[in-house]
């Protein structure tokens, strides 16, 4: 029996020394305590970059514009109950302080120390797209 697809929207916010933000699902929810890129579900109507500016902002009070959304690649994994498809957007300009308002930790890790964290098995593809990038 095929799966239901889910579109979600992941960004990798950089900072100023090409860091990337990585969130950590709390407990509570499915693969609570793995290491992702910040975005969710794209809900009926939305584009994911509209998605990636309200998640953004209603999960790490980070704000940003379409235009400074870059799509970099995507990553497209079957769960055990869905298909997920997510798009993952690069993003430098933005306004804010990352903290996690779920109660997730949110940390920045250098590029190259993305293997390090634990990730869901959708996520882990994308770290060679974001280690290579410049």
């Amino acid at each position: 029996m095929p799966h239901p697809i889910l579109l979600v929207a992941a960004c990798a916010l950089l900072d100023a020394d090409g860091r990337v933000l990585l969130a950590q699902r709390p407990e509570g929810k499915s693969l609570a305590g793995l290491w992702e890129f910040p975005g969710g579900k794209v809900e009926p109507g939305e584009t994911p970059e509209e998605t990636l500016i309200r998640e953004l902002d209603e999960e790490i009070g980070i704000t940003t514009k379409v235009d400074c959304l870059a799509p970099l690649t995507f990553a497209s994994h079957t769960y055990e109950d869905f298909h997920l498809l997510m798009p993952l957007y690069v993003c430098r300009r933005y306004e804010g302080i990352a903290q996690g308002r779920e109660g997730q930790r949110v940390k920045w890790v250098k590029r190259r120390e993305l293997r390090d964290y634990p990730m869901p098995p959708a996520d882990i593809p994308l770290i060679p797209h974001l280690v290579d990038l410049f």
